[in-house]
């Protein structure tokens, strides 16, 4: 069974910082496109940062300078460290992982809850 478990999100004031962890079981993340997802209620599901060996890091353009998205394979571990937060990142912010292989793989975490507020 695969497994992708988000950690680290929690209550900041604007202008503080946030580590996400994701941790995988089940799968390999050097295998795979990795990355960081969030949404708030009544908005669509946004990409924030992504990661992958062939696919390069992008950014959504208003986390770019301030988040930075990076994995360690060894710990088949992603990260996004999140700085300089803005109330505008309070979200619930996801992992996701996906691959093709003839079919496309596609998984997801639980979400953890960042709200940035004074």
């Amino acid at each position: 069974q695969v497994q992708l478990v988000e950690s680290g999100g929690g209550s900041v004031r604007p202008g503080g910082s946030l580590r996400l962890s994701c941790v995988a079981s089940g799968i390999t993340f050097s295998m795979y496109t990795t990355a960081w997802y969030r949404q708030v209620p009544g908005k669509e599901r946004e990409l924030v940062a992504s990661t992958g060996f062939l696919s390069g890091t992008t950014y959504l353009e208003s986390v770019k300078g301030r988040f930075s998205i990076s994995r360690d394979n060894a710990k088949n571990t992603v990260y996004l460290e999140m700085n300089s937060l803005r109330p505008e990142d309070t979200a619930v912010y996801y992992c996701n992982a996906w691959m093709s292989l003839g079919r496309r793989y596609e998984y997801w975490g639980q979400g953890t809850q960042v709200t940035v507020s004074s």
